[in-house]
């Protein structure tokens, strides 16, 4: 019988299990694979939720457990951060001795990954690599794209960009983004069937979801740290000028998340809001049924790019995170404005919902990955440290 390859899965943060949920699911029954899952930096804290208690309620087994985020979210605590996170996971790397090490995505904790592996000379899969966007993001995930050795990209665009970078064409795979996977359960069963105040407790004062709402998610950017209070308080006032029952979903651990909190906690303690709920995290498909039956989405996270692009979800996209980055016709984008976005809100919720895209994946993304992962030829077969 042939020894089961190990796939060393790492997840540092809220969004990079949203976006590897359906690639763990699929490892996990392929027969000629043996899972293995590290949970690190933020998703570890409670602050942030504490996605490793999502995990394990989908009944995954978490391998090593890495604790590195350094507390401060700054500038120097991040590099920090990421230094902790490549002393911790090179021990975790040597114990579990994997074949394969899989990164998702961008951020500054996933680059301790890519250089860990990359060191040890184990062979580094990427996803979500090749794309662009308007912060320290795309340095990270270009530099891990020069460190990976399989690309598993959710775009075209994206492929001809990871080839344009120098990287062999025989190593770079359009699978889709995993997210649109969750996206595609959530469009074929789409019923909220969920109170979320009574689920997930948060702060603030219970709205009236009946007759539609917003969902908010600003996070951060890291370019831009100083002026995250500055920023977020502008949306802040946007939707307390709209009155619209909102679900306000709590930042990143990123340079500036620390403003981002204050300007939400002291804009609570000054205006007193009645239509704003306040979460921490909620596991994927939750979170994404709860956006899918928004009126619109709010913000500079992703998943207004990605998955609503797929369902079709309104969203107005603020400032530059994002920037750069492939958009279907669901997107507004404003800067840092109250009544620009005042308006693109009220664009957005007053004009037919747009059609659904699959420029970010048809919703088989996991199993695609996961069979690559299994065949593809390991490029160091002695290393030094086995």
């Amino acid at each position: 019988m042939t020894e089961k390859r190990k796939i060393c899965v790492v997840v540092t943060a809220r969004p990079s299990y949203s976006r590897i949920r359906s690639v763990l699911k699929a490892l996990k029954r392929h027969n000629q694979i043996e899972l293995q899952l590290v949970v690190a930096a933020s998703a570890l804290l409670e602050r942030y939720g504490q996605v490793i208690e999502n995990i394990k309620q989908d009944g995954f087994e978490v391998n090593a457990q890495v604790y590195m985020v350094v507390e401060g979210e700054n500038l120097v605590t991040s590099a920090k951060s990421t230094g902790v996170g490549l002393m911790e996971l090179a021990t975790v790397f040597d114990t579990l001795r994997p074949d394969i090490v899989v990164t998702i995505a961008d951020r500054y904790e996933t680059i301790a990954t890519a250089i860990a592996a990359s060191f040890m000379n184990i062979p580094l899969a990427h996803i979500q690599g090749g794309e662009v966007t308007g912060n320290i993001d795309e340095k990270v995930r270009h530099a891990i794209t020069k460190l990976a050795d399989y690309h598993l990209v959710a775009t075209q665009k994206a492929a001809e960009r990871v080839i344009r970078m120098g990287e062999d064409p025989q190593t770079v795979f359009v699978t889709g983004c995993p997210s649109i996977d969750i996206a595609a359960s959530v469009h074929a069963s789409p019923a909220l069937t969920i109170n979320p105040f009574k689920k997930y407790a948060g702060v603030g004062v219970e709205v009236d979801l009946s007759k539609g709402y917003v969902v908010v998610m600003q996070h951060p950017v890291t370019s831009e740290h100083e002026m995250a209070r500055q920023q977020v308080t502008e949306t802040l006032y946007a939707i307390r000028e709209l009155e619209l029952p909102t679900l306000w979903f709590w930042p990143n651990v990123d340079a500036g998340s620390d403003g981002t909190s204050k300007g939400i906690r002291v804009f609570r303690e000054l205006e007193h809001p009645d239509r704003i709920y306040f979460f921490k995290n909620m596991p994927p498909d939750d979170f994404l049924r709860l956006i899918n039956a928004s009126s619109c989405i709010v913000g500079n996270s992703s998943v207004a790019i990605r998955e609503c692009s797929y369902l079709g979800v309104p969203a107005v996209n603020i400032g530059s995170r994002e920037f750069g980055r492939e958009r279907g016709p669901n997107v507004i984008d404003v800067d840092y404005d109250r009544a620009h976005i005042e308006a693109a809100i009220l664009k957005q919720i007053n004009s037919s919902r747009p059609d659904g895209v699959t420029l970010y994946g048809d919703g088989h993304a996991g199993e695609r990955i996961a069979e690559l992962l299994a065949d593809v030829p390991l490029k160091f077969t002695k290393r030094l440290t086995y």
